[in-house]
């Protein structure tokens, strides 16, 4: 497979590097003044550490390693807290360098640590879960959680590079990928319709880590995010539509004590968008029933459990996404169409999660899990077939195609 290089415009341009066998190259990703590293990385992912520390040094680079916590507990100030330790205990200037290497919650966590570190030091960030990559470690977001909410604190930070390397995929379980896959249609939903063409086009081969279909979707998805953060890159409007499906998924990780993988809880969290679209005469139920099928063909949940509204409204209240006591939403129209909603009434809120709860019969429209689902793609021939050579050269445009 080509390396493929997708630039991040913003005010220092940075590349996402996507490709396979790229986290051997990781120093030509540096800057050039780098000479002392820190690696924080998820010990789930530790097989390739050793190797690449012996040859970061082999190359004269002083590296330090720090474990941190799997999953949403490594986004605390307590481990924070002890990154910053580490950092000074080992006198780390403006000129070293911070490399994140995990999923999603890693690249968080090291992107805030570099954000606050010295009021900012560069930072490297090699995801290594499908979501990470797609989504968590490009932008610039960074944060940790609170008991009172998920990504409240935090700040804007981009990074040096991202290193996307798709042979990391290969050491991840199914359930993983199908929770990253939520990212993926999330970016065909509010932005690019070709990436859903894909997705109907094999729902269970995207799946696999070398499909040269996922290679396709995540090129696809990583365009749409370049594209919409070197339009907005500190959220200040257009940005907001990747929030698509966070409102309420957010929520449902709140309650659930960060139990629930993120990709579960925005799956979920679109299909309840879709349902208050849908009763605020905004969008035509038929794309509901996409939402429905679509997510459940690649294994992802589309309801959640009833009797919760009274945990779930509180958490949807304090989300970031609003401004005062203004609430917001963003919504669909159609495929490409997103908009921000401005305080919709509670009592239809509480109307669609009724609508996608457990309560029997509450939801209006057949659901259909992915053993009984029939292939059809509703936007007839898919708009691009992926080349089966590896050696084939990248797709013409590497922007991507964004709808507004």
């Amino acid at each position: 497979m080509s390396k493929i290089g997708i630039t991040v415009e913003v005010d220092q341009p940075y590349d996402v590097a996507l490709g396979r066998g790229l986290l051997s190259d990781l120093a030509a990703y540096l800057p050039d003044d780098a000479k002392r590293l820190m690696i924080l990385f998820d010990p789930v992912v530790a097989g390739p550490i050793p190797a690449l520390v012996d040859d970061l040094r082999r190359d004269g680079f002083e590296v330090h390693l720090l474990a941190v916590p799997s999953g949403e507990e490594a986004k605390t100030i307590a481990v924070a807290t002890a990154v910053w330790q580490r950092l000074g205990e080992a006198g780390f200037t403006r000129t070293d360098v911070l490399i994140g290497i995990g999923g999603g919650t890693t690249t968080d966590l090291t992107g805030f640590v570099a954000a606050t570190w010295l009021r900012g030091v560069p930072v490297v960030l090699v995801p290594t879960t499908l979501l990470s990559m797609v989504d968590a470690a490009i932008g610039g977001k960074t944060g940790i959680n609170t008991d009172e909410g998920k990504n409240l604190v935090g700040s804007f930070h981009q990074p040096a590079a991202v290193i996307c390397d798709q042979d990391l995929l290969g050491t991840l379980p199914t359930e993983e990928i199908v929770s990253g896959m939520a990212e993926v249609v999330k970016a065909g939903l509010v932005a690019d319709p070709s990436i859903l063409d894909v997705v109907w086009s094999g729902p269970q081969e995207t799946l696999k880590p070398t499909s040269p279909l996922l290679t396709e979707l995540i090129r696809r998805a990583v365009a749409v995010k370049a594209e919409v953060v070197a339009d907005d890159p500190d959220e200040s409007g257009r940005r907001t539509i990747l929030n698509y499906g966070h409102t309420f998924g957010h929520a449902i990780e709140q309650v659930e004590h960060f139990k629930w993988r993120h990709g579960d809880a925005v799956a979920v969290g679109m299909v309840y968008a879709a349902e208050v679209a849908v009763r605020a005469g905004l969008m035509d139920p038929s794309l509901l029933g996409l939402h429905r099928e679509l997510l459940s063909a690649v294994g992802l949940p589309i309801a959640y459990n009833s009797g919760r509204w009274a945990q779930l409204w509180p958490a949807m209240r304090r989300d970031k996404k609003n401004q005062g006591r203004t609430r917001r939403l963003v919504l669909l129209e159609d495929v490409g169409r997103p908009v921000v909603v401005r305080d919709i009434p509670e009592d239809l809120l509480e109307e669609a999660y009724q609508a996608i709860s457990a309560v029997p019969g509450a939801a209006p429209y057949p659901v259909k899990t992915a053993a009984d689902y029939t292939l059809e793609n509703p936007y007839g021939t898919p708009a691009y077939v992926p080349p089966v050579d590896e050696d084939a050269p990248a797709p013409p445009s590497q922007s991507g195609s964004v709808v507004s």
